[in-house]
């Protein structure tokens, strides 16, 4: 699943040990701009070094995996990023000239030349 957003805040990272060796899990929280603002809490595992890129207040295109799992009869949900990218601004629309204006490479009708042989 993918989603635009703005960053909100950036939590401080957690670390520990594991059985498969150590690991660090950071928060972000992005803001989605609609028309009620929406925050969603993203976990980023094992990547300090994009959560080192992000900016609070800058935009991102967020691409994440949603799972939800069951302890003790509650239910706990997960969003994980696995790509951020900055999100792209829109290119700006070329120049037209103004309804009604000749363009600059037409040649007026009366300068014709005829090269035509005989």
């Amino acid at each position: 699943m993918e989603f635009e957003g703005v960053v909100y805040k950036i939590m401080p990272p957690t670390k520990g040990v594991s059985a498969r060796g150590e690991w660090q899990r950071q928060e972000v929280i992005f803001e989605m701009p609609q028309e009620f603002s929406r925050k969603v809490c993203v976990t980023f595992f094992n990547k300090e070094s994009e959560v080192a890129r992000l900016k609070e207040g800058a935009a991102y295109t967020v691409s994440v995996n949603i799972e939800s799992r069951e302890y003790n009869g509650r239910w706990y949900t997960d969003v994980r990023a696995w790509r951020v990218q900055p999100k792209q601004e829109a290119a700006p629309a070329p120049e037209m000239p103004p309804i009604g204006e000749e363009p600059a490479y037409a040649s007026p009708a009366t300068a014709e030349v005829d090269d035509l042989p005989f």
